[in-house]
């Protein structure tokens, strides 16, 4: 029996050029939440910690975070492509990313893209700031470890899990995937540590390696 395929895509700095998130915070964060990056890089928190502790220091409405990100976020090349691929090959195409939900799905209205399954974090606007969680798909709330949980689910329900990402935070939960697309941080990890992966700088080049898969060696 031939397996479903899924896709999981990462969205900043993969579907999108850059990472969506720090236009916001560089232009509305009150406080230096460069430095609380910093302490997630070199893996002192967890990724729930900083985007908590970072849009925290947001006070601005939702609509004025979007008109923002309007005049900001550029779309990787070939991401529209690989929509149509994937929904023409019956693969099942989820974006699972760190990034906030509401600006994802903002991003993809702009688009005129509709449709597309999105798992991120959930936000609240307050005057105190963004208040920001991650759901597990069992609903309980996690600090780390969101597309491990989201990629697990995916292959305990027999998927072939396809995976494409640029960041650090991709690093674990691609290990999981039969296939890893990467770009970015997320290649130079594959490529430090001996690992096989798939290289892109735009989504047009995933398209055509799905389209014509590279033979696996012996």
């Amino acid at each position: 029996m031939t397996k479903k395929i899924l896709f999981q895509c990462d969205f900043d700095g993969t579907i999108t050029e850059d990472d969506a998130s720090f236009y916001i915070l560089d232009a509305y964060a009150q406080g230096d939440w460069r430095s609380i990056l910093q302490q997630y890089k070199e893996g002192k928190i967890p990724v729930g910690e900083f985007n908590t502790r970072a849009f925290a220091m947001v006070k601005e409405s939702e609509s004025t975070l979007l008109s923002k990100l309007e005049e900001n976020v550029r779309v990787r090349p070939g991401f529209r492509e690989l929509i149509d691929h994937c929904a023409y090959r019956g693969i099942r195409f989820v974006i699972v990313s760190n990034g906030l939900e509401f600006y994802i799905e903002a991003v993809l209205r702009s688009l005129g893209i509709e449709g597309i399954e999105v798992h991120a974090a959930k936000s609240t606007f307050t005057p105190e700031g963004v208040m920001v969680q991650y759901l597990a798909p069992d609903g309980t709330v996690l600090q780390d470890g969101f597309k491990e949980a989201y990629i697990k689910l995916y292959l305990s329900q027999g998927h072939k899990v396809l995976y494409a990402g640029n960041g650090t935070s991709d690093a674990f939960a691609s290990r999981h995937a039969h296939t890893v697309f990467a770009t970015g941080d997320l290649l130079d990890y594959y490529r430090r540590n001996g690992l096989t992966c798939e290289p892109f700088d735009d989504l047009t080049e995933v398209v055509n390696l799905l389209s014509n898969p590279r033979p696996r060696r012996a």
